[in-house]
């Protein structure tokens, strides 16, 4: 057992270690989300969204990849475009895009997990998309759809006037008012998700120093003796840690890497950084929304492709030979430095300072452009 001190110092190197190691990529993917924020129209958008067509389950992806990360503020864009005639099947798909496929997401797990996790995450991303598409597609229709479309109808009557600013032209990235519009969303992008991204380094931080490696492979079922079981009870399990870590899709990384690094399988971190959309205070956001028995058959539906995407992701990257080997087997954990001079401190180095500069524009023109 480690003295009270050694524990202590130990918790901080981890929290400031995972805060360090994606740092940059979230800087750079916030700035990216900003400028679609400030440049794409969400109203072009909504409009070509209404019917069930592979043109319009497209448009819902891309432009959910181009949008922010926050599960929250995704849920909310989700809403809108359902409240404005999108079918249940394109704002189900720009939600699952919007927490799954964006560029901040892709850095941090590469960062923390590798490039078979990125390459996992988009692929698995697209069966999500896929197979929502595919349960949900017979519900476009049924009523109680369709009661929770009047109940968001009626939720934005009343809040008449939350339409946004106007976006502007590219051409405004020539000028200091363009430059102020995407410091201000960058800075709103932080502080929406901020708490959630602080929340789950800390965790992660902590259950990577407090929690010895049997606890975590108690849990999950791992090593080649449990086989196709084991794969599964993973993919079961790691849902569920994610519902009681309650953290945002970009906040359950460092968690995500804590967990791979003490056995979990392959499936299941994909399975629970997928699950960042069914969390407790997701599941009320839907019962805000759209009424509890909307939220619980959503988020049944929820749990159900996120399941069957991790282990078909799984599937297909054993059957090409891309399952990357697992740290706790291999003793990959037992060491890990980082602030070592590598690529990490040399993009810290160009992007904190870029991210200061937008958050000093941000905050500092919040009334001057009108």
């Amino acid at each position: 057992m480690a003295a009270p001190l050694e524990l202590i110092l130990e918790i901080v190197r981890h929290v400031a270690g995972m805060a360090w190691k994606i740092a940059w990529g979230l800087v750079l993917g916030f700035g990216i989300s900003a400028l679609a924020q400030v440049f794409v129209r969400p109203s072009q958008v909504s409009e070509r969204l209404g019917e069930r067509s592979l043109g319009a389950l497209a448009l819902a992806t891309g432009f959910g990849a181009a949008s922010s990360s926050c599960s929250y503020a995704a849920a909310a864009m989700s809403r809108t475009l359902f409240q404005k005639g999108a079918h249940l099947v394109n704002a189900t798909a720009f939600l699952f895009a919007s927490t799954n496929l964006v560029i901040e997401i892709g850095l941090v797990l590469w960062t923390l997990l590798g490039w078979h996790f990125v390459a996992a995450e988009l692929f698995g991303g697209l069966l999500l998309i896929g197979f929502s598409a595919l349960l949900l597609g017979r519900l476009g229709s049924a009523r109680i759809v369709e009661r929770a479309r009047k109940r968001v109808q009626t939720q934005a009557e009343a809040e008449h006037g939350h339409g946004g600013g106007a976006r502007l032209s590219w051409g405004a990235l020539r000028s200091p008012r363009g430059w102020r519009a995407v410091g201000r969303a960058f800075v709103t992008d932080w502080r929406m998700v901020g708490r959630d991204i602080a929340l789950g380094v800390a965790i992660a931080g902590l259950l990577a120093a407090l929690v010895p490696a049997a606890a975590w492979q108690a849990l999950f079922l791992s090593g080649g003796g449990h086989g196709v079981w084991g794969v599964i009870e993973n993919v079961v399990v790691g849902p569920l840690v994610a519902v009681a870590a309650f953290v945002c899709s970009v906040g359950n990384i460092p968690l995500a890497a804590v967990l791979w690094q003490n056995g979990i399988s392959f499936s299941g971190v994909i399975a629970f950084v997928f699950a960042d959309l069914i969390t407790v205070p997701m599941l009320l956001v839907y019962r805000r929304y759209y009424g509890w028995r909307a939220a619980l058959a959503f988020g049944a539906a929820l749990f159900a492709v996120i399941v069957a995407a991790a282990l078909a992701t799984e599937a297909v990257f054993a059957a090409l030979g891309l399952l990357p080997a697992s740290p706790a087997t291999s003793g990959a954990h037992a060491t890990r430095d980082y602030f070592a001079w590598d690529y990490t401190t040399a993009l810290n180095a160009v992007f904190l300072p870029i991210g200061a500069v937008l958050a000093w524009l941000g905050t500092g023109s919040s009334g001057e452009d009108g």
